[in-house]
């Protein structure tokens, strides 16, 4: 009697998606690993240099030290000080000296001490500022920093959002009018865009502050501030006018002249032609085979503008006094108060490895030719 021998049978549809879903998510979770091991070595990376640089590599502390004998001295020439034997008011000197230096921890050596403020910043323990306080009186640099974020959230999401969504539109439009007077005045305002926001805010305050009396000349709201939530909103908008406008102008032309370019490259291609063809719409084919061919580069554009908002403008908010964070930087590296310079810079770079984190996943839902984890197959 002949025995058959029977294959193994096929596995099942539900077997085989099971298998592959599993297969995505190993590589989505090694993917994601590896990402985030990157991520964490450049932030960790560039808060040390920021550590460094904020102290001049130790330099810094020669200036407190001059600052603290300075200070000590002024104590010196009370009379009751001047009265004691030399020795003894020598040693007092040196006691008050030696407290102080140990409370700003100078006592140490700057290689240590940029360890523990390395170890400090990436757990977010941004300590207490040398110098500064917050408008409630507290040296926590966590609170400096979150009563100024506020302001220039407000400020720069507004200016960077309004021109980020008017130069996409405007950009649009003018690829479609390729030649055209409006194409050309765009072309020659473009190196208009050269100059910064402040120099442009300089004149905006002469003209509507100074010279026409329209708008104040700088400030977040009124002095005292109203009560009124409607109140207080209203007067946060009006002073916001002019730095707003400031950035706006800026960056305008250029950022148009960027989009309409990008807009016409991709345009001209083949299969933009065969839709015309077809019979397509214009706006059918824009939107379908040119906005989004161009998704991930608009997908860029709008995140560095969310992490511009929380650099802030240095010069700008000080020019038109906006306590935000660009003012407050502005301060604190004219104080040497390097807590407060670090901290800002951590907010900032957990910001970027954040964004660039979350951009990778997006690249991979608007582009169908990014895979995750796709990396480490064959094809």
């Amino acid at each position: 009697m002949a025995t058959s021998t029977s294959s193994m049978p096929p596995p099942a549809p539900a077997e085989v998606q099971t298998r592959a879903a599993r297969n995505s998510m190993m590589q989505l979770l090694r993917y994601t690993g590896i990402r985030l091991v990157a991520l964490f070595f450049t932030v960790l990376v560039g808060i040390y240099l920021t550590i460094l640089i904020a102290n001049m590599g130790g330099h810094v502390d020669n200036i407190r030290r001059g600052q603290i004998r300075e200070s000590v001295s002024l104590i010196a020439m009370d009379p009751e000080i001047r009265q004691m034997p030399q020795a003894e008011r020598q040693a007092l000197i040196e006691g008050l000296i030696a407290v102080e230096e140990e409370r700003l921890g100078l006592n140490q050596p700057f290689i240590l001490r940029s360890f523990r403020f390395l170890a400090n910043a990436m757990t977010l323990n941004l300590g207490r500022s040398e110098q500064m306080t917050s408008d409630s009186g507290s040296r926590e640099v966590r609170r400096i920093i979150l009563e100024r974020l506020p302001h220039t959230l407000v400020l720069f999401a507004t200016s960077n959002l309004f021109l980020f969504f008017l130069s996409l539109f405007l950009g649009l439009a003018l690829s479609r009018q390729y030649g055209s007077w409006l194409d050309k005045l765009v072309i020659g305002l473009a190196p208009t865009s050269a100059a910064p926001g402040w120099f442009y805010g300089i004149f905006l305050i002469l003209i509507f502050a100074a010279v026409l009396g329209w708008l104040p000349f700088g400030g977040a709201v009124r002095a005292p501030p109203p009560a009124e939530p409607l109140a207080y909103a209203l007067s946060l908008l009006r002073h916001m006018i002019l730095p707003a406008t400031a950035l706006i102008i800026s960056a305008l032309f250029i950022t148009i002249y960027n989009w309409r370019t990008f807009f016409l490259i991709f345009s001209s291609e083949d299969y933009v032609e065969m839709a015309k063809a077809k019979g397509l719409s214009s706006r059918q084919i824009e939107r379908r085979y040119i906005l989004r061919p161009t998704l991930p580069n608009i997908i860029t554009q709008f995140a560095l503008l969310l992490i511009i908002l929380w650099t802030g403008a240095i010069i700008l908010e000080t020019v038109f006094n906006w306590p935000g964070l660009g003012r407050l930087l502005f301060r604190a590296i004219g104080l040497y108060d390097t807590p407060v310079i670090v901290g800002s810079t951590v907010i900032y770079a957990y910001l970027l490895a954040a964004t660039v984190f979350l951009l990778d996943f997006l690249y991979a839902l608007v582009d169908p030719r990014v895979k995750v984890g796709a990396g480490g197959q064959k094809s």
